[in-house]
């Protein structure tokens, strides 16, 4: 079964209701196993559009990228950062 990669560009808008998000987070890419490959860093926008913050997570397979996503752990993390920033989340299968 081929891994997956959870793609995330985002700008953060209110770094102080961000944090909220950043407390909770972490507990659902915990329980799904999640590996951060990238997270925040130097980095170069060669096209579109420009985000602040990149970051790259590998997952064991797009069902546990999926159920992550989908899991109250993240939902209720996601909806502290409403707001707060500006993201693009994309799950893509590996090869």
């Amino acid at each position: 079964m081929p891994k997956a990669y959870w793609i995330a560009h985002v700008t953060v808008k209110d770094p102080e209701a961000y944090t909220g998000y950043q407390r909770l987070a972490p507990a659902a890419f915990e329980k799904f196993g999640a590996r951060f490959l990238a997270r925040g860093g130097e980095s170069d926008c060669c096209e579109g559009t420009r985000y602040e913050r990149h970051v790259v997570i590998e997952f064991d397979s797009l069902e546990k990228a999926r159920a992550c996503y989908s899991s109250k752990e993240y939902q209720n993390a996601k909806a502290n950062r409403d707001g707060a920033c500006n993201a693009h989340v994309t799950l893509v299968e590996g090869l």
